[in-house]
């Protein structure tokens, strides 16, 4: 039986600049038809992560069970060799062991970033000292120019082809077929949480691609906003008395919004990226939710101190069903009036949307709310006092 847990939470932020764009501006959107403050669900997963390694600081997860991004791959290996072999020599092997897997080096990192479980970096330390005496040859180092060159337009494709084929042939490391397949085998999540609910993409590998468990939505402001810039000054503190002016100003743009914030995990596919481990689900579910909920983007924070906790959360269990974002309760923005609540405004009409929906597609549901707000919930789900409680009954409902 396939199993969706879905996490809707609304949060009003102050003045702030969270997630920025190219040009320093707060990254916006259009919705509805109306300029809609957005926070991109990269930058939430980002805050996500970082919140789980602060539990895995604390012991609620094992050290290998939160993985890495990172170009410096050859330099791990070689941090866990060190004891048996030598540096420079391990980061020469694992540069030419990895190239046989595509995976090649640029200097001494690889081309782009690898999302990894520490265990696969273990294991990949481990199966090359094993067979570290068969791993012979030159690893396929990135060449720039050659890149350059098949981008100009006075080389001959076809030629420059042929000597592309030629170069790698001879540069072709020579790797057992036992370690090739051994390679092979260590590229499969290892259990992390984070690669098991966010997925990775491994561009010259993509058999050993993890699918996600997890999908994220970009956060989008109920309403409809404007930009607002903040003109600053600074005074050097050490000039003359007599001296007046600043001696630096600028600009800061900013807005303050009401986000609606969706995620959804698929049990199934997680305890399926896990290797069936249904322990380790668990507790990925409940760290994903409470990290969902208090987790915050870091943006400007110096600046603006823009901490401030959801006031209405709502987890559905749901079961053979499709995914139900509710975003389409904003698609006509709000306009509070004159004392009325922003955020209990947006928790009133995201009830009226997941109850009409429900009542139209049916489905069988469990919700549960948080609801610091006063909302109108009734006929929608079951309150609860605490995030503690929130949790807890998100997971009762799912061992059911």
């Amino acid at each position: 039986m396939k199993t969706l847990i879905e996490i809707h939470v609304l949060q009003n932020f102050a003045p702030s600049n969270l997630n920025r764009d190219d040009t320093g501006a707060p990254k916006d959107a259009l919705f509805g038809g109306t300029r809609r403050a957005r926070i991109s669900s990269q930058c939430l997963k980002r805050s996500v992560r970082e919140f789980f390694r602060h539990k895995r600081e604390d012991g609620f997860f094992a050290p290998d069970e939160i993985g890495v991004r990172t170009k410096r791959i050859y330099t791990a290996i070689a941090d866990l060799l060190k004891e048996k072999r030598d540096i420079s020599d391990t980061i020469t092997k694992a540069k030419t062991a990895l190239s046989y897997l595509k995976i090649k080096p640029k200097n001494e990192k690889t081309q782009y970033l690898l999302f990894l479980s520490p265990r696969e970096i273990k294991d990949f330390a481990n199966a090359i000292d094993e067979y570290w005496d068969q791993i012979v040859g030159e690893p396929i180092e990135t060449d720039d120019s050659a890149l350059e060159e098949e981008a100009s337009d006075t080389v001959n494709p076809e030629e420059q082809k042929a000597k592309g084929k030629a170069k790698n042939k001879n540069k072709k490391p020579n790797i057992p077929k036992e370690f090739q397949e051994k390679l092979e085998s260590v590229l499969n999540g290892g259990k992390s949480v984070d690669i098991a609910l966010f997925g990775r993409m491994l561009a010259d590998i993509p058999e050993k691609n993890q699918n996600a468990a997890c999908q994220v939505a970009h956060a989008i402001s109920t309403h409809a906003v404007e930009r607002e810039f903040d003109f600053y000054t600074a005074i050097d503190d050490l000039k003359p008395d007599d001296t007046s002016g600043s001696d630096m100003m600028g600009t800061v743009e900013f807005n303050s919004a009401c986000f609606y914030r969706y995620a959804v995990v698929d049990l199934e596919a997680l305890n399926k990226n896990l290797h069936d481990d249904s322990e380790l689900a668990k507790k990925s579910i409940r760290a994903f939710l409470e990290g969902f909920t208090v987790s915050e983007p870091t943006g400007k924070q110096n600046s603006f101190a823009a901490h401030n906790q959801p006031e209405f959360i709502a987890i559905s269990v749901r079961h053979n069903a499709a995914p139900r974002n509710l975003a389409n309760a904003f698609e006509t923005a709000l306009y509070p009036k004159k004392g009325e609540s922003l955020t209990r405004k947006s928790a009133d009409e995201l009830v009226k949307k997941a109850k009409s929906l429900q009542s139209v597609f049916g489905g069988e549901e469990k919700t549960f709310l948080l609801n610091l707000v006063g909302a109108n919930v009734d006929g929608y789900g079951t309150v609860v006092a605490s995030l503690e409680d929130l949790l807890d009954k998100t997971l009762s409902a799912i061992e059911r």
